[in-house]
């Protein structure tokens, strides 16, 4: 089983703490901010970045759907990871300043692929269709965060 890795970011015209609290609001903005591709968003423990427990299902392709139940930490400042507890997906979202009143947001998500020739076509494809999907939601925090 190989690694498999999708990465995707955006500078966004707010700064850095405002775009961190918004991405870490589970109970309140975070939910908002998904796009189709998420369904059943559920918040299970806490709500606010370190300690919420989150679920939602990810349907990645017309026949791929992912349960997630993912657990939220903040190992340093700037920087939440979701560790879906259903798999070996891990989620980093990291926000750092970027210039005056703006930040630099990058989401990577990182699990372990399949493998065969399943593996390889997931190797392929996935990265490339989980970033459009991170896409939409760094579009999404971007114009709740600039108005």
């Amino acid at each position: 089983m190989a690694q498999v890795e999708a990465t995707t970011e955006r500078i966004i015209a707010a700064d850095a703490e405002t775009v961190f609290d918004t991405l870490a609001d589970y109970s309140g903005t975070r939910g908002k901010l998904l796009p189709e591709h998420f369904s059943e968003y559920e918040v299970r423990e806490g709500g606010d970045g370190e300690g919420t427990l989150v679920h939602w299902k990810l349907q990645a392709t017309s026949k791929r759907v992912r349960d997630c139940l993912l657990e939220v930490t903040e190992p340093t400042d700037g920087q939440l990871v979701e560790k879906d507890r259903n798999s070996s997906m891990v989620t980093t979202w990291t926000v750092t300043p970027a210039g005056e009143g703006r930040s630099k947001a990058v989401v990577t998500t990182v699990w372990n692929g399949a493998g065969g020739i399943g593996g390889f076509f997931e190797r392929t494809f996935a990265p490339k269709g989980l970033a459009r999907i991170y896409d939409l939601v760094l579009a999404n925090l971007a114009a709740r965060v600039e108005k």
